[in-house]
């Protein structure tokens, strides 16, 4: 097991963890009913922090922030020498978490994506855990939620019986709902972005061998190169920029200098 505790990466703290720290940390804390907010980053992820200052806050609150991409790996590995030998991807730690969750009798809750997507999880989830209890699930609204519907999802959520909480809406929305709705709710919120579409059979991942290379990005830019173009031509070369400039001392940010959110966004 392996807990380096957080480090500073372009102003966000990161976990330097592996599978194993972060599912006991989930387990624990679902096992005992308490509050818990989890996201895995990659270089994106980690740029919605670096950009936005509010942001940036939100992610520094988090209690788990692990390295779902192998360049935050890499950079946890250069900057802090934490010596990490695998990253921790959101979707396989959807899979172990929910192994475990099946073997201690911890119920779940599916939050985000669509009802067709949903259903083929749900699906795909019994099939390979059996004994996993799914308490409830709920699509994303696609917008905007109103007070009174922000209030009738956590009420959904806390009394459905589950005892943690995936969420998928995408990023950095996710990372907001969880950082919102993580006392309201009061159990482990973990932000998994594409696992519910992976794990559902609706999206493709990147074969073994490029996500071993950090190159899961030229695969997924090459399937939706509309919708992920300035995503990956535009943020992965600023984060490399920065990441050399923290490197050498050039450019440090204080990960403790950011504004408190002025309101609400209420994604849902």
């Amino acid at each position: 097991m392996i807990d380096h505790g957080k480090k500073n990466v372009l102003g966000v703290r990161v976990n330097a963890v592996d599978y194993e720290a972060t599912v006991e940390q989930i387990v624990s804390a679902a096992r005992d009913r308490l509050p818990l907010s989890v996201s895995a980053l990659a270089v994106h992820g980690v740029m919605t922090g670096v950009l936005d200052a509010e942001h940036r806050h939100r992610l520094n609150s988090f209690d788990l922030i692990v390295p779902d991409g192998q360049p935050v790996r890499w950079a946890l590995n250069l900057l802090h020498r934490t010596r990490l030998p695998d990253r921790v991807y959101g979707p396989n730690l959807m899979l172990k978490v929910s192994e475990r969750a099946e073997a201690e009798g911890l119920p779940i809750f599916l939050y985000g994506s669509t009802g067709e997507v949903l259903a083929a999880l749900r699906e795909n989830l019994s099939k390979r855990f059996p004994g996993l209890k799914v308490a409830g699930a709920r699509p994303s609204l696609f917008r905007q939620m109103t007070p009174a519907e922000r209030d009738e999802v956590a009420a959904e959520i806390r009394e459905s019986g589950a005892a943690l909480t995936f969420v998928a809406l995408g990023c950095p929305r996710q990372e907001v709902f969880a950082y919102e709705m993580r006392d309201r709710i009061g159990m482990p919120l973990l932000a998994v972005g594409a696992a519910f579409p992976f794990h559902a059979g609706k999206l493709p991942q990147a074969p073994g061998f490029m996500q071993k290379r950090g190159l899961e990005w030229l695969y997924r830019l090459t399937s939706e190169p509309r919708r992920l173009w300035r995503r990956y031509l535009v943020l992965n070369p600023l984060y490399l920029t920065l990441l050399f400039c923290q490197l050498i001392r050039l450019r440090t940010a204080d990960p403790d200098r950011t504004p408190v959110p002025a309101g609400e966004l209420l994604y849902g």
